[in-house]
């Protein structure tokens, strides 16, 4: 008896390129993934913020002029927008863990919603602050 041939074929969906073409719900799950990790920068300029407050009024003055520059305008903007993304993503993911929106169409819609909602939550969060 021969063997089955085996068919060769990549073993992740994350090797987009020749083997996989990107769907939206791949790319909000990657997207979820960098949001997520791309929180941290804006926490941490946060927290250096906070920390040179307490150290001395010279090195508040330093990490104040780089909070406030347009460094950290487009920091906080981004993490503004990854923290409302982030949000959604969630509640997209306790939406599909309740057994809803599996289907291919509702789920594309979902990823849009979290997309445009996040720009727009995003936009009224600097508008308002």
């Amino acid at each position: 008896m021969t063997a089955p041939k085996r068919v060769e074929r990549p073993l992740s969906p994350f090797m987009i390129g020749p083997y996989y073409r990107p769907q939206l719900t791949s790319i909000t799950s990657i997207l979820t993934r960098i949001t997520g990790n791309g929180l941290i920068v804006g926490t941490l300029l946060g927290v250096w913020w906070l920390f040179s407050a307490a150290v001395s009024p010279e090195y508040f003055a330093l990490a104040d002029a780089v909070a406030t520059s347009w460094f950290g305008d487009l920091v906080f903007a981004a993490s503004a927008w990854a923290l409302w993304y982030h949000y959604l993503a969630g509640l997209r993911h306790l939406y599909y863990d309740a057994g809803k929106g599996l289907d291919i169409p509702t789920a594309e819609k979902l990823g849009w919603a979290c997309i445009i909602g996040s720009v727009v939550l995003t936009v009224i969060t600097i508008i308002l602050v």
